[in-house]
């Protein structure tokens, strides 16, 4: 895996719309490397391909979902009622970003 340099970071952190300060930058690029040799000490474990990937925490885990009932609800055109500004069967909210 490539190192994350410091110019990856600030790319992504213009993409996510936060600005870092070079110290906080630096910040970020040590805890990459902490995790990336956490993940190195993984790789090492001795026959870590032949484990079963697991899908809970807990291995008696059981999905209990109670079955979908079917009820009324508001029409949409009473909820529509509660907003200032629609567009059709849309709420429009104002632009927060950018």
């Amino acid at each position: 895996m490539s190192k994350f340099t410091k110019e990856m970071v600030d790319d992504y952190a213009d993409k996510l719309l936060i600005g870092l300060t070079p110290e906080e930058n630096k910040m970020v690029l040590d805890e990459f490397d902490i995790i990336d040799k956490n993940l190195d000490l993984v790789t090492q474990i001795p026959n870590i391909s032949e484990v079963e990937p697991m899908t809970h925490c807990l291995d008696d885990f059981k999905y209990e979902l109670r079955d979908d009932v079917v009820v009324e609800s508001v029409p949409i055109e009473e909820l529509l009622r509660n907003s200032d500004e629609t567009d059709g069967d849309e709420v429009q909210v104002p632009k927060v970003v950018g």
